[in-house]
């Protein structure tokens, strides 16, 4: 999926739906930290997109947020 593709489909969801995406994409990171602190990590980019993947989420999240305040 290209990374414009999945910055539509994050931006579509609601803000329940990010915060479990959220806790998807830290347990991922750290299954991969630990196969990078033992030598069995094969594909060192996955890490740099799983981590730039969270920062997508969190900023999604934290703009939901800011609108819901701006609208109250």
């Amino acid at each position: 999926m290209k990374t414009s593709e999945a910055k539509k489909e994050l931006a579509g969801k609601n803000a329940v739906e990010l915060q479990a995406e959220l806790e998807a994409l830290l347990k991922e990171q750290f299954g991969l930290r630990m196969q990078a602190a033992t030598q069995q990590l094969t594909n060192n980019a996955r890490l740099l997109r799983t981590r730039r993947s969270i920062a997508r989420v969190r900023t999604l999240l934290h703009q939901k947020k800011a609108d819901r305040g701006a609208k109250a």
